[in-house]
């Protein structure tokens, strides 16, 4: 393959990559607490790479390196929901899960009818010291910036919030998070806001325009590879007529 075809096909897969992320973030754009996926481009060089004879530098292509996790604090919204808990600040709520401990920024709680606080999803709310929160149904609830959860005035357990150094976070699907292997947990920073949830920090309208700009470019890279296909059978024809 020449080398425009090659460096338009690589721009190609690392827009195809970006699209997906993107694609990503924009349906989670009502997610609560969800985080963004933003990406990092860097450039690689191949072991057939060819040199420029001026200067000799190694021709390079784009590639998406990895991508990270915008950790963005995302705008609160009022719910007047009792059970509706958003962290301003740094940390995280901790769940116990099926598949073990996972961290989350939605605070869309429920009471389950054994009357433990759990995830929207049905997974138990872990708290302080690594227990269930027990409440009374139908009593009102009480939560202060500190994450104790109060009923009639008496506190019946506090919200373990933890934190963790960036980045040794990776998603792992339902909106949580889980911690690399070996990295702890250590005390959040954050306060608790009762009645206020924690909106997706993907910007919408922002969103929109880099998409846009992602297909501009990829229909770029489309037509210079094509370019490049019509350089190279126009050579193939020179050639074959010379010799003939």
């Amino acid at each position: 393959m020449d080398a425009i075809s090659t460096s338009a096909a690589a721009g190609m897969r690392s827009r195809m990559e970006s699209l997906e992320m993107l694609a990503n973030n924009l349906a989670n754009v009502e997610t609560g607490g969800f985080k963004a996926d933003r990406e990092f481009y860097s450039v690689y060089t191949g072991e057939d790479a060819t040199f420029d004879p001026q200067t000799g530098d190694a021709s390079v292509l784009p590639v998406i390196e990895s991508q990270w996790i915008d950790h963005s604090q995302g705008n609160f919204r009022n719910t007047s929901n009792p059970l509706d808990f958003a962290i301003d600040g740094v940390g995280l709520f901790a769940v116990q899960t099926p598949a073990g401990v996972r961290y989350t920024r939605n605070g869309n709680f429920r009471i389950s009818p054994a009357g433990t606080l759990i995830t929207n999803d049905g997974n138990r709310v872990i708290a302080q010291g690594g227990g269930p929160i027990q409440l009374q149904p139908g009593i009102p609830v009480e939560v202060t910036p500190d994450g104790t959860v109060n009923q009639q005035g008496q506190p019946v357990g506090q919200l373990q919030l933890s934190a963790f150094d960036l980045p040794s976070l990776n998603k792992a699907g339902l909106n949580y998070f889980v911690p690399l292997d070996g990295t702890q947990p250590k005390p959040a920073t954050g306060v608790v806001l009762q009645g206020k949830l924690e909106q997706s920090n993907v910007g919408a309208a922002e969103s929109a325009v880099r998409l846009v700009a992602i297909m501009r470019q990829f229909e770029m890279l489309q037509k210079a590879m094509n370019i490049g296909n019509e350089l190279n059978r126009r050579a193939i024809e020179e050639v074959a007529r010379v010799a003939a």
